[in-house]
């Protein structure tokens, strides 16, 4: 039976793996309110990346395929309460199947870094006088994950791609075999027993763009995985 559920979605211009670790710092009141009924709650939100096509309520709206985050650890940055920073894991990916605006539009000249652009966020949503959530919530299906075995070979196959590609791109620059072997290990990324989590690792070391990623995290078999990360690190 597929699992249905509705959570808090912070778009971000970056993408979240599974079992991946993301610390992140907070400061705009809309997304301290998440945080703030994540921890009152299960600890549990959504990470998209940014789709600058879809607005919701003028704000950038999230593409549909994204990852469940677990906050691990909060903490305040100063006493005062204004920036927060947490620390989180990917869980299970989803797709967005209905999203719920936010009770807050997006206001003319917003500065998310000015105490203004806090004000005016905050002014928006004390006027709406009801109890609907300053940020994005989503109807969201969560996806299984894919639980198939990488083979050495494969590993090795994916690695290589990475060196090469690596290579061409500090040209003329001249990078010796043995500090690419250093980057690897720097990155825990030197195992003869490789799982699914290495090669989002590797992809997420040779990708250029976020959007690079988003192809990979809406693979759905370890076979489409495998060829997407050859395509991202494939010399063009």
């Amino acid at each position: 039976m597929t699992q249905k559920k509705i959570i808090p979605i912070f778009p971000l211009d970056l993408v979240l793996f599974p079992r991946q670790e993301l610390p992140l710092r907070i400061f705009e009141p809309r997304y301290k309110q998440l945080v703030d009924d994540c921890m009152l709650g299960d600890g549990l939100f959504g990470i998209c990346l940014v789709d600058s096509s879809n607005l919701v309520s003028g704000w950038n709206g999230p593409k549909t395929i994204g990852t469940i985050a677990k906050i691990t650890k909060c903490e305040d940055v100063e006493l005062d309460g204004m920036q927060l920073n947490i620390q989180t894991i990917g869980r299970n990916k989803f797709k967005i199947k209905k999203i719920i605006p936010p009770s807050v539009g997006l206001p003319e000249n917003y500065d998310p870094y000015s105490i203004e652009g806090h004000q005016a966020i905050s002014d928006i949503d004390e006027k709406s006088q009801n109890d609907e959530k300053m940020y994005i919530r989503a109807e969201v299906e969560l996806i299984a994950e894919i639980d198939d075995n990488i083979s050495l070979n494969q590993w090795e196959h994916l690695v290589d791609l990475w060196k090469k590609k690596t290579v061409k791109q500090a040209l003329p620059q001249i990078i010796e075999p043995g500090a690419l072997d250093q980057i690897l290990t720097q990155y825990y990324l030197t195992t003869e027993t490789p799982t699914i989590d290495y090669v989002y690792s590797l992809a997420a070391l040779g990708a250029e763009d976020p959007t690079d990623l988003q192809r990979i995290l809406e693979a759905n078999s370890i076979e489409e995985l495998i060829q997407k990360v050859e395509e991202l690190l494939t010399i063009k």
